[in-house]
């Protein structure tokens, strides 16, 4: 199986490696990246380095894993709000906010997972970057997709606004810059919706 820059390897899991990225997901997302390394990640989860290394590879794959388990969670985890709002676009673009409060309180206390990642691994070389930078690729097409809908003469400007108010409330809720930063941009991109 080839890897290429949208489509890194990725692995097979076993029940040892589903542990393992678990520990190592939660280790990372609460540490940072470079802050873990496969010694802590094999004592939390039970398991031997011999395991990871059979399993993974490298450290680099497990950080592949970590973000594109993360990635298709948070897409899965989308997909049945905006399918629960139906067609409208504006509902859609709302309900994208309202997934990510939702998601955030559950999952992301400290902030989007890829906004963190791509702090520590900003190499394009990186076998993870393409899930980070395709994960929010992935969302300005979304937002592309509603805003042709709803402002098809201004499109791609009004795609660009809402992912920005998109990311700079992820941004600003992992910092704990002011409360309820989501809920704030999903006003203002209410009110920016004609």
């Amino acid at each position: 199986m080839g890897t290429t820059a949208q489509n890194p390897r990725r692995i097979t899991m076993t029940p040892a490696a589903r542990r393992a990225l678990t520990a190592a997901g939660r280790l990372f997302y609460e540490r940072g990246i470079h802050a873990v390394g496969v010694d802590l990640i094999s004592a939390e989860a039970g398991v031997t380095k011999k395991t990871l290394y059979d399993r993974f590879g490298s450290k680099e794959q497990i950080v592949v894993e970590y973000l594109a388990d993360r990635d298709e969670r948070w897409r899965a985890f989308l997909a049945e709000r905006l399918d629960a709002v139906g067609p409208d676009p504006r509902e859609s673009v709302l309900a994208v906010f309202d997934a990510s409060r939702a998601w955030a309180e559950e999952f992301s206390p400290r902030g989007c997972s890829m906004v963190n990642a791509h702090a520590e691994i900003s190499d394009p070389a990186h076998p993870a970057h393409p899930i980070i930078t395709g994960q929010k690729r992935w969302m300005l097409a979304l937002f592309t997709r509603f805003a042709e809908e709803i402002t098809p003469a201004t499109a791609d400007a009004t795609a660009r606004t809402l992912m920005l108010l998109h990311e700079g409330a992820l941004v600003a809720h992992g910092l704990g810059v002011f409360p309820d930063a989501i809920a704030q941009a999903r006003e203002q991109a209410r009110l920016l919706l004609p």
